[in-house]
């Protein structure tokens, strides 16, 4: 599912990214676009600190209840899993083409909307958030493939330069 999105907005979505000719310009156009990610986990933190506040205003130590646990638990795996995407895109986008750079604010997009996804499916019951969560790791498996590919087959010259 996670390709046919990607190249349904790659070909029907009307905007194209900017000229980025050195790779300083690419970095900061990524940093740009991951800034957008992280507004599921934002929205996160929101949501977890007022279920806790809500939960504990009874019992200020006791124990967590499932309400502020999953919210917990998703916000925890949700910077791990930015991480992993925001240093993935970096990489990425040092070694995509001009014309292709416009996959960057599509992955972003792709993130977002599956953490999202990931949060209302696990809410619901945990059998059912292995949805999200393979649509926020697949692209992420696949960024860091081709990474691994543009850095020992297409470049291996420039490994560590």
């Amino acid at each position: 599912l996670c390709p046919c999105l990607i190249y349904g907005a790659y070909i029907f979505l009307p905007f194209d990214a900017p000229l980025l000719p050195t790779v300083s310009a690419r970095l900061v156009y990524t940093l740009r676009c991951a800034t957008f990610a992280t507004f599921p986990i934002v929205l996160g933190m929101i949501v977890s600190g007022i279920s806790r506040l809500c939960s504990s205003a009874l019992e200020p130590f006791g124990e967590l209840h499932r309400e502020v646990e999953i919210h917990r638990t998703y916000v925890s795996q949700s910077v791990h899993l930015f991480i992993l995407y925001f240093f993935n895109m970096a990489v990425l986008a040092t070694y995509l083409p001009q014309e292709l750079l416009k996959l960057i604010p599509l992955l972003t997009g792709l993130f977002a909307i599956s953490r999202l996804i990931f949060w209302m499916s696990y809410a619901i019951g945990r059998s059912f958030r292995a949805f999200g969560f393979s649509m926020t790791f697949l692209p992420l498996l696949a960024m860091l493939l081709w990474n691994l590919y543009g850095m020992f087959v297409l470049e291996p010259e420039n490994l560590l330069s």
